[in-house]
């Protein structure tokens, strides 16, 4: 196997373009838009490399043919926030050959050894805060938008090279239509409510600047304890925001206060996924018919991000959040829903989830290894 790294625009096209080699039979594998993952990728307009150093590789065989990528990332946020040397390894797609696998796995702990790093850990695209961890249960359908998708194959080759489990990742799943939330929840969310006189509304479009301003003060504190968070930057978050702006349906970004104070946030968003599986990577030329098309057919959605502050929590907001999100996307013909990314050491979350009647249908792994 020959390792390269990507240094050209060609190169890059080959590296983004890749998976669709990979997932060619695969049904529920949905293809990323491919202007907005090369605008992801790259170093001019994600703010994500200011303080991080990525090295893209491709490996191929003697012919020149492709057989895999992957990303080797040091994210010096990380490394300074946790105080650990811990570099990480995402972007990973590989054909069914164990010595593709090990030789991009190889590349990658040698970048991440040179940098000073004595440990790496992963998948993550590219940081804790995109799409991250390896499906290893629930390949029976396609991801919900924003969460990550792989053959079945991926974690043996994985823990082949010697990777072990660092942390599992939960997704939970409901549908109104076979399911009712149970009333003694309803009832217990009124009570919580009048209690601890919170109220939780729609976000103020007319005010989107200043309501995302709260939001981001929110998310700075509500996640820091969190088992390997690292809070975006403001340039990162402002980067987040103006992608999924678009794909935000107000009702279902939820914002909760407490005395005039804004003590949590929710966000849903509508599952795009059901059209991008449609579009194969690309609006034209008639992609955005199709997604003019497909958009008013989306019956599900993903809860994507929750945050409470610390001095509001265990008041009931959380489940006022998954119920009021339950409500207003099944009022708007979105009767079924995801809830994801759950950490598996999230007992509050997971209990939460679990008394509303969801269960758990996918699960992704981070995986580590010492260097």
């Amino acid at each position: 196997m020959i390792i390269s790294e990507v240094v050209t625009g060609g190169d890059m096209a080959r590296f983004i373009r890749f998976p669709w080699k990979i997932y060619r039979h695969n049904q529920n594998w949905v293809p990323p838009l491919i202007s907005e993952y090369r605008s992801f990728l790259d170093r001019r307009k994600n703010p994500f490399f200011e303080h991080a150093e990525v090295k893209f590789m491709l490996a191929s065989d003697r012919s020149g043919r492709i057989c895999g990528r992957i990303a080797a990332i040091v994210n010096r946020r990380h490394v300074e926030l946790h105080g650990e040397k811990a570099g990480f390894f995402g972007l990973f797609e590989c054909e069914n050959d164990r010595q593709a696998a090990d030789a991009l796995f190889g590349a990658a702990a040698d970048f991440l050894r040179s940098r000073g790093m004595t440990i790496m850990r992963g998948p993550e695209n590219m940081s804790v805060n995109d799409d991250i961890g390896l499906l290893i249960e629930g390949f029976d359908s396609p991801p919900a938008i924003m969460m990550p998708f792989n053959p079945a194959y991926y974690p043996e080759l994985v823990e082949a090279r010697g990777f072990r489990k660092t942390m599992d990742l939960y997704a939970y799943y409901g549908d109104t239509r076979e399911q009712r939330l149970p009333e003694r929840v309803a009832r217990g969310i009124e009570l919580c409510r009048r209690r601890y006189k919170f109220q939780v509304r729609p976000i103020d479009l007319r005010r989107f600047d200043e309501e995302i301003d709260a939001v981001y003060r929110v998310y700075t504190q509500a996640w820091e304890d969190n088992w390997g968070a690292v809070a975006m930057t403001r340039k990162e978050f402002d980067y987040l925001v103006a992608q999924f702006k678009g794909a935000v349906d107000p009702d279902l970004f939820l914002i909760a206060t407490v005395g005039g104070e804004v003590a949590g946030f929710s966000l849903a968003l509508p599952d795009f996924n059901q059209v991008l599986i449609k579009l194969n990577g690309r609006l034209f030329p008639f992609g955005i018919l199709k997604l003019l098309w497909y958009r008013r057919k989306i019956d599900m959605i993903r809860v994507v991000t929750t945050g409470i502050l610390k001095q509001f929590r265990h008041r009931g907001i959380d489940s006022s959040f998954y119920y009021e999100t339950w409500k207003r996307s099944t009022a708007k013909g979105m009767p079924r829903g995801e809830m994801s990314w759950i950490l598996e050491d999230n007992a509050a979350m997971n209990n939460a989830l679990r008394n509303l009647g969801l269960r758990l249908y996918k699960r992704y792994r981070l995986y580590g290894l010492g260097l």
